[in-house]
């Protein structure tokens, strides 16, 4: 076996394992999962992915395991978005909190099934016309200039969605989630209930998501092994990670601007390759973990300030 090949058996041992030990700490009907093991767990995640980086080291070498890291990090942080889009989804369609865990399995499993297609796709694109490398990092910049110009990195509405929109056009659905039941007979008629339609939007949802974010990937990896083992990784933590975020949406308010400059950096990393300018792996993992790290804690001191703020507002009132 090849060195590629064992790195892939292992990533494959290594998320079998994973995926069983998750469905036992989370996909148990009716489970409450509270802050301090939704952070316990996404601490798991993501130790386990920084671990899988520390393993292509000694097995394929430290270009590829900084590849690798650089990728992760980029693809977790990505992954946020994802989160207030499914956070937006359950709020909408009055999804019970039991019925969390394992609607978010069903839908996170069918998106990384999208994702492997949706890279397979990508990478005999480039492998094909190489060209459209360039493509990708034009439109990264566009994108990357678009979610900082905006307000909200997420101006999404479930309701006005072409998936909502075309699944209640060709199939018979309740907005009743029937006890926690995706398919159900109503009077000797099939229907589709409220939590087929979040799974469905779930999965599909992720692809939007998955146009900025593959495109990026291959602006810091050329190297099929690491733009699929960096998404998978990236996408299995989402659980955890939307427990651990659901309640905090407002203290990441600025995140969209660390994102956006991480996709602008990687853009033109990409388009400056015309001109065989190849600009050092170090350096984009060192602008990806800064831009995140300084969108981050801005939000959160942001945040704390504008609650301390109205707390003296609201004491001053008091006191008149």
């Amino acid at each position: 076996m090849t060195r590629d090949q064992i790195t892939y058996l292992v990533f494959g041992i290594v998320l079998i394992l994973a995926i069983v030990i998750d469905l036992g700490l989370f996909s148990k009907r009716s489970t409450h999962v509270s802050l301090k093991k939704a952070f316990w767990v996404s601490v798991f995640w993501v130790a386990l992915g920084l671990s899988f980086g520390v393993f292509i080291w000694f097995e394929l070498g430290k270009g590829m395991a900084l590849e690798y890291i650089s990728a992760y990090l980029m693809e977790k942080s990505l992954s946020i978005d994802n989160i207030f889009v499914f956070i937006l989804l359950f709020n909408f369609f009055y999804v019970k909190e039991e019925y969390y865990a394992r609607v978010l399995l069903i839908g996170i499993l069918m998106a990384i099934v999208f994702r492997v297609l949706f890279i397979t796709v990508g990478v005999e694109l480039v492998n094909r016309v190489h060209w459209v490398l360039y493509i990708f990092g034009a439109f990264l910049v566009w994108t990357g200039y678009k979610m900082f110009t905006h307000e909200k990195s997420v101006e999404f509405n479930p309701e006005k969605s072409p998936v909502y929109k075309w699944l209640r056009k060709i199939l018979p659905i309740s907005m009743d989630d029937f006890g926690g039941r995706y398919i159900v007979k109503v009077n000797g008629k099939r229907m589709y209930t409220s939590l087929f339609v979040v799974v469905v939007m779930l999965a599909t949802t992720d692809i939007v998501f998955a146009v900025d974010s593959i495109p990026a990937v291959m602006g810091v990896s050329k190297h099929p092994l690491v733009i699929y083992t960096s998404n998978i990784f990236a996408i299995l933590g989402l659980r955890s990670l939307f427990f651990l975020l659901k309640g905090a949406v407002d203290k990441f308010s600025h995140l969209q601007q660390g994102i956006a400059f991480v996709l602008i950096f990687i853009g033109l990393k990409m388009l400056v390759e015309f001109f065989h300018i190849e600009i050092p792996i170090y350096v984009s993992l060192l602008v990806i973990l800064v831009s995140i790290a300084a969108s981050m804690v801005y939000s959160v001191a942001l945040a704390n300030r504008e609650k301390n703020g109205n707390n003296d507002a609201g004491h001053n009132r008091d006191l008149h």
